[in-house]
């Protein structure tokens, strides 16, 4: 069974009561009955065991038996600034991203992207796509959330970065350091913004940009890969150097406290 996650409200110490969307999936979809334990967190780092005393029409409510805090960061956070793409495959980048880790998700409306959005429908797909990667975080067992912003121009994109923060730009075939051996931050402070075009690639005029703002063009080698596919290799790569995929959890973490299958 997954973490769930849950507003702060849900939560009084030591009761939790779940309603909304959760309620009608955990009663009617997951049938969960009295005595039965749950995982689920309020997606700001702390995360609770708790058993269910009652379900009704109403609400799921029960007692916590233990609140767990996220562990320490080890490594960089790493943000995705994505190109918008076609409907099902923008989707599974946010959807497959989030499985793997990233902290916020930024949508480009890129010069060469094939989808736009009209803009009484943007508040509308934002929100779809946070329920996608709150679905996405539930069921790989992340700690929070990534956040997913309003989809704005690279140029405006580039204007609200972040300062302090190493931002790395995937080209096709150009000039640029190997992905593999770009310097990455290795404290756990630190952070990498890395910036995936749409099917069409990067314009010039956006080239032109990147350059002038110093960011560093990046390849995945003489292959021309999907978009989609390219955001996720980029992500397992990073992701793996930064030492995110592959760590070895501790003894004493949170997954070996009778955790359910």
């Amino acid at each position: 069974m997954p973490v769930f996650f849950v507003p702060l409200e849900c939560v009084t110490f030591p009761t939790f009561s779940i309603t909304g969307h959760l309620l009608v999936h955990l009663r009617d979809s997951l049938r969960v009955v009295a005595g039965e334990t749950l995982w689920f967190g309020d997606g700001r780092g702390t995360r609770y065991r708790g058993e269910v005393t009652d379900t009704s029409k109403r609400a799921v409510t029960g007692r916590i038996l233990e609140a767990i805090q996220e562990p320490a960061r080890h490594s960089p956070r790493l943000i995705l600034g994505q190109s918008l793409i076609k409907g099902e495959k923008m989707d599974w980048v946010i959807q497959k991203a989030t499985e793997l880790g990233i902290s916020e998700i930024m949508p480009i409306d890129s010069q060469h992207s094939v989808v736009q959005i009209k803009p009484d429908r943007v508040d509308h797909q934002v929100t779809r796509w946070q329920r996608i990667a709150l679905e996405a975080a539930q069921q790989s067992e992340q700690w929070r959330v990534p956040a997913i912003t309003t989809p704005q121009s690279l140029s405006a994109f580039l204007k609200n970065r972040p300062g302090g923060i190493v931002t790395l730009m995937l080209i096709e075939r150009r000039d640029g350091m190997s992905l593999q051996t770009v310097a990455l931050p290795q404290e756990p402070t630190g952070c990498v913004l890395i910036l995936i075009g749409p099917e069409g690639g990067w314009s010039k005029e956006e080239m032109a940009l990147a350059k002038q703002e110093d960011i560093q063009p990046i390849n995945l080698g003489t292959s021309i890969l999907r978009a989609e596919t390219a955001a996720i290799a980029t992500i397992s790569i990073l992701q793996s150097r930064l030492g995110k995929l592959g760590e070895i959890c501790p003894p004493d973490s949170w997954i070996s406290q009778n955790h359910p299958q």
